[in-house]
Formats: C-alpha cells, sequence, structure tokens
C-alpha cells in the first residue's frame, strides 16, 4: 500500500513537472506571437509590410510553423512566427535570396513576384526562353529569375537550348550571339557559348557583375552552390561582392573571354537574318541571335534637375569610397543604398544627405538607427523635403518643397540613389510582349 502511495505522489509530481513545463511553453509562445504581431503592426505604419519585389509566400494549409525560415533567413525580421505559422514581417525588405524556400521542411513556401492587388510587368518568354520575337532571348532576373543561383544556370539553359536549335553559317553577321548583360546569368552564358564554340559577344552598359554591383548588403547569401559553365562548383553561401566579382573575373579570364563594358543599349532593328544593336555612343553591332540578360532595375532613374545630363560629377553608384576625402558631398535618396553610401563617406568628408520626404521608410531598421545618429551627431546634414533643381560646377540648388525655400550648396560631387527605370520601354520598342502578373511563382530548385 505505502508502495502504492509514492507511486501515487511520483506520478503526481511528474505530471505537475510536465504540466508547469507546458504552461511556461505556452506563455512563451504567446509571448513570441505578442511580440511578432506588434511588429507586423510597426511595419504596416511604416510602409515596410508589403512586399515589392520577389518574396516568400507561405501556404498555411502546409506550413507546421517548424520556424526553420525563420533561422534560415540571414535578414532580420523579414519572417518571424505567429499562432503556431510563419508570416511576413517586414516583407518589403525581403531581398530574394531564397534561403526561407530552401529550408522549409515541408515545402509550404514559394517565391513570388506581385501581390493578388499588385502586379509585376515581367516578359513573355517560352519553355526555351525565346519571347514572342524570333531570334531575342532572356534569361536571368529580367525574366523573373531572381536567386543568382538560378540565374547562373538559366543563363546556361538558355544558351544551350540556342545551340540545340542551330545557327546557320552563312547568316552574314558579325556574330552568332550578342549577350547584353554581365551579371550572373550574363557570365554564366558566355561561358556556356565559349564551350559550345559560338561566336558571340557581352556588353554591359556598366561593367562586369551587372546588378551585384548595386546590391545594398555588403555580403551576398546564395542558398546553395551552384555550377559555373567551364569553372566547375561554386560553393559558397555568403561571401562578400568583391569575392564573387572575382571568381567571375577568373573564370572569364581563364577561358579568354572579355566584357565589352560601358555599351548601352538604345536599340535593337530587326534585319533580314538577325539584328542591328546600336549603343547609345553610336557603336552598330550586328547579330543572329540576342539573348537579354539584364536586371529588373534597367536604368539607374535620373533626378532630372538641370545640369545633372552633361555633368562630370554625378553619379549613381558608389566606388572605393575611402578614396574619396576632403569633399563636399550630396547624396540623394531615402533606401539602404542612399543611407549606407552616406555613412561611408561621412568621416573623411562634409555629406549633405537630400530627401524629398521626411523619414526613411524603405530602409532597414538598422540603418535608420544608424543614420538618425549619425544626422544627430552632426556628421551628416540632412536637408528633409528638398529636391534638387540644379547642378553646376561648384555648387548644387536645392528647393524646400514645403516653404519653396531656395538652398544653395558648396559641391564637388552627387550621388543619386533613387532606384532604377524598369526596361519595359525599351522592351516594347524592340516588340517584346510585357504582361502583369499577379502572384506569379517563380520556378525554384531544391
Amino acid at each position: 500500500m505505502e508502495v502504492y502511495i509514492e507511486e501515487i505522489i511520483i506520478y503526481g509530481l511528474v505530471g505537475v513537472l510536465c504540466l508547469a513545463l507546458i504552461l511556461w511553453y505556452l506563455k512563451k509562445l504567446k509571448k513570441r506571437d505578442v511580440v511578432v504581431e506588434a511588429k507586423i503592426n510597426k511595419a504596416k505604419e511604416e510602409g515596410i509590410h508589403e512586399p515589392i519585389s520577389l518574396y516568400p509566400l507561405i501556404n498555411y494549409d502546409l506550413c507546421i510553423g517548424s520556424g526553420a525560415c525563420v533561422t534560415a533567413c540571414p535578414e532580420k525580421d523579414i519572417l518571424g512566427l505567429a499562432n503556431g505559422r510563419a508570416k511576413l514581417v517586414n516583407a518589403s525588405e525581403c531581398i530574394g535570396h531564397g534561403a526561407c524556400f530552401h529550408a522549409c521542411p515541408v515545402e509550404a513556401i514559394s517565391l513570388v513576384f506581385g501581390t493578388e492587388k499588385r502586379g509585376v510587368d515581367l516578359p513573355h518568354i517560352n519553355q526555351n526562353y525565346e519571347t514572342n520575337v524570333h531570334g531575342i532571348f532572356i534569361a536571368g532576373e529580367l525574366g523573373g529569375m531572381g536567386l543568382i543561383r538560378n540565374c547562373v544556370e538559366q543563363g546556361m539553359m538558355a544558351v544551350d537550348e540556342i545551340f540545340k536549335t542551330g545557327i546557320p553559317s552563312d547568316h552574314g553577321m558579325e556574330y552568332d550571339l550578342l549577350i547584353i548583360g554581365a551579371g550572373p546569368a550574363g557570365v554564366s552564358a558566355s561561358l556556356t557559348a565559349k564551350k559550345h564554340g559560338i561566336n558571340f559577344l557581352t556588353v554591359d552598359q556598366d561593367t562586369l557583375g551587372g546588378s551585384i554591383n548595386s546590391f545594398p548588403r555588403a555580403k551576398v547569401v546564395m542558398t546553395q552552390p551552384m555550377d559555373l559553365p567551364l569553372y566547375g562548383k561554386v560553393k559558397l553561401f555568403e561571401t562578400s561582392k568583391d569575392e564573387l566579382l572575382h571568381i567571375w573575373e577568373e573564370a572569364l579570364s581563364k577561358n579568354g573571354i572579355s566584357i565589352q563594358e560601358k555599351f548601352k543599349v538604345e536599340k535593337i532593328n530587326r534585319l533580314e537574318r538577325g539584328f542591328e544593336v546600336i549603343s547609345n555612343s553610336g557603336q552598330t553591332v550586328t547579330t543572329r541571335i540576342v539573348l537579354l540578360t539584364i536586371g529588373r532595375r534597367g536604368t539607374p532613374r535620373k533626378l532630372g534637375a538641370k545640369g545633372e545630363a552633361n555633368s562630370q560629377k554625378v553619379f549613381y553608384r558608389l566606388l572605393e569610397p575611402e578614396l574619396i576625402k576632403q569633399k563636399n558631398i550630396l547624396v540623394v535618396g531615402a533606401g539602404d543604398s542612399a543611407l549606407e553610401s552616406a555613412m561611408m563617406l561621412m568621416d573623411q568628408n562634409t555629406v549633405y544627405h537630400s530627401y524629398r520626404g521626411d523619414q526613411f521608410k524603405r530602409a532597414k531598421p538598422k540603418n535608420k538607427s544608424k543614420m538618425t545618429a549619425a544626422i544627430a551627431s552632426g556628421k551628416i546634414n540632412m536637408l528633409w523635403n528638398t529636391n534638387v533643381t540644379e547642378i553646376l560646377e561648384d555648387k548644387v540648388v536645392l528647393v524646400n518643397n514645403l516653404t519653396q525655400e531656395r538652398i544653395e550648396l558648396p559641391n564637388d560631387f552627387v550621388y543619386v540613389f533613387i532606384g532604377g527605370e524598369l526596361p519595359n520601354k525599351f522592351l516594347q520598342n524592340i516588340g517584346v510582349e510585357v504582361q502583369k502578373r499577379f502572384k506569379y511563382t517563380v520556378k525554384s530548385h531544391k
């Protein structure tokens, strides 16, 4: 009888302990739910809850709330767990590297462009990467492929398809293939064209790397190894932009491939047996086939200020900030690239920062916090509610759009980070159909 009572006591204590653990765990979950919901509400208030580019769409019928996606995401507060399910928090800050997609154990996440209400313009391409214009192909980010690894794979596959189709030897053009864009898809396409012995030329409006050069983060995230044609497997999961560019430079150099930089394509005219491609400097190239591997950002958006077009001191990217010293600099924009650039320049220069609004809505919380501290300390002279109206040799003119006050500042350089103009008009001018897609799922490989 005594043994029986002792067993009851032991089981009772175990039961109480289990109940206490359950209650503690439920309390912890409830606290987590409250925190995540508060972050979502704050993101909505700050205008950073709605996605603006590639983002994870969660299927709540499949999601088991494992939290693998939250753990895998190297960004902060893009995803969170609430009420036993994964939820988007700061969706507009997602950079689309896809770590969450690969980490989900039950495939409850898709990578998507556009929402039910906000469509995204994407060109029409068939399963062979060819557009409705015979002879013009698209691969990579422009076609809706946002991940570096997938862009690399698609550039390779597009050229494989072109090679399989066959290129007539008597077309009479300078090149069999012109690759426009030297980002991930363009580099991969170039290496694949070299492998197949195709007579090709690769051009870029800027430099090698394409949109990677304007990537806002110091680190580029790749969720899986990628196979680079004529080079081999690249096993990098979080690497610097410089490291990635070095690999591409090495792969191209070893195979005798050079990129023609500063070649901005203005027109593509149809010829009887190919295309005539004309740059903004008037250079003309003829080719049998065109492969577009340009980014979705297209051309950097301009201020539209008087004197901007002909000025030699206006830039849309920041290169080697450590070499810029003792200068009067104006930075324009409210995104991460603008804030990060201003802060990289502030210690060795006099930096003014102009934005047409009265708060940084699009930048990451960490950057906003650092920028606020820099402004408070006087390292950055903030000019809220201002627009640049004129750029002169030794100064810039701004106007306060609330008071109409004219502001003149001494100036050596102007750095503009106000986004890019989507290449829709360019595509339409060459006859490529552009369709508005809602909740368009990107095909990604596990």
